[in-house]
């Protein structure tokens, strides 16, 4: 076996990782990826040319439902394939899963690289996966507590409730170091206005990725100078629940995206079989300030905190 002193994960988890999970192939070499909020990734490749990602749980376990839903989405959506998963963390000390290694560009990276015409041929592609992960249904709304993927465990508080929820995360988080008194009681005004179109969607049962944005979409690039999906990574917030939330979350930081992306993509994905209600806009604009909410709870020196505090501060002076 190579000498991985110095590495991450050490020669025993490699060991065990060899002759438990990957039939006698060696890690050769390994690499930190970028990870989510809770999890740790890290890239691994083998004495026969293949390369793995293994996602470890740190902080909230939530490896049993992402391994479910990906085995799920498999013949549906661009997702990476599940090799081994181990919620309990008998085998290596830690939960895990391993999947294939997905390449690709993240979307992020070509979007800055991309030309004004690439714009609705990115949103096509987009829209397609979009579509095909809300054509998978539940039996109702809600969160998932295990590999089942029954939508039964319970709900942050006041995820029911706009107004409130929005009210909470301005008394506990960091608002009023971005935000005006006038601009923080504006937000929550505007949440109640909304609070009938949030309400409307409430009994809406599609998979919800819940943080679908460019950084967790990898492309490739297809015939003639397009463009495809080539993944779509970091499920360890999905749920049950309506797609509009994931709409907003891709449409949320319009100066981020490529010309032409978001007014392509809700034809993009309606053409694809996707469906948007009348007031769509403006419904997933508020299923979206659930997030955006909760970043303002992060610390003030999050890049994501200042991104969001620019985007409530837009949002409020387009309703005032």
């Amino acid at each position: 076996m190579a000498d991985h002193a110095g590495t991450s994960l050490g020669p025993g988890t490699l060991e065990v990782l060899s002759k438990r999970v990957l039939g006698g192939e060696l890690v050769v070499d390994e690499r930190r990826l970028s990870g989510g909020l809770s999890t740790d990734n890290v890239l691994l490749r083998t004495d026969r040319g293949r390369s793995f990602v293994l996602r470890r749980y740190p902080g909230r376990n939530t490896s049993a439902v992402e391994a479910a839903l990906l085995d799920l989405l498999q013949d549906r959506a661009p997702v990476p394939e599940v090799v081994y998963a181990d919620d309990s963390g008998d085998l290596l000390g830690e939960p895990f899963m391993l999947t294939r290694f997905a390449s690709g560009v993240p979307l992020t990276a070509v979007f800055a690289g991309a030309a004004e015409q690439d714009g609705p041929q990115l949103a096509e592609a987009v829209g397609q996966a979009l579509a095909a992960i809300h054509t998978v249904r539940f039996g109702q709304p809600g969160f998932f507590s295990d590999g089942a993927l029954r939508p039964d465990a319970p709900p942050p508080e006041h995820h029911d409730d706009l107004p409130a929820f929005v009210e909470a995360c301005l008394a506990r988080g960091h608002a009023d170091a971005v935000l005006s008194a006038d601009e923080r009681r504006a937000l929550v005004q505007i949440a109640a206005r909304s609070a009938s179109l949030v309400a409307a969607t409430a009994g809406t049962a599609q998979l919800v990725h819940s943080d679908f944005n460019a950084k967790n979409l990898l492309m490739r690039p297809g015939d003639h100078g397009t463009w495809r999906v080539s993944a779509v990574l970091d499920w360890e917030y999905a749920f049950s629940g309506s797609g509009l939330f994931d709409v907003g979350n891709i449409l949320r930081f319009p100066q981020e995206l490529c010309p032409g992306f978001g007014d392509h993509l809700p034809g993009a994905y309606e053409k694809a079989g996707g469906e948007l209600p009348d007031r769509w806009r403006e419904i997933s604009e508020m299923l979206d300030l659930f997030a955006l909410s909760d970043l303002l709870t992060r610390s003030p020196d999050h890049p994501l905190f200042v991104k969001a505090a620019a985007a409530v501060r837009h949002l409020v002076s387009r309703h005032l």
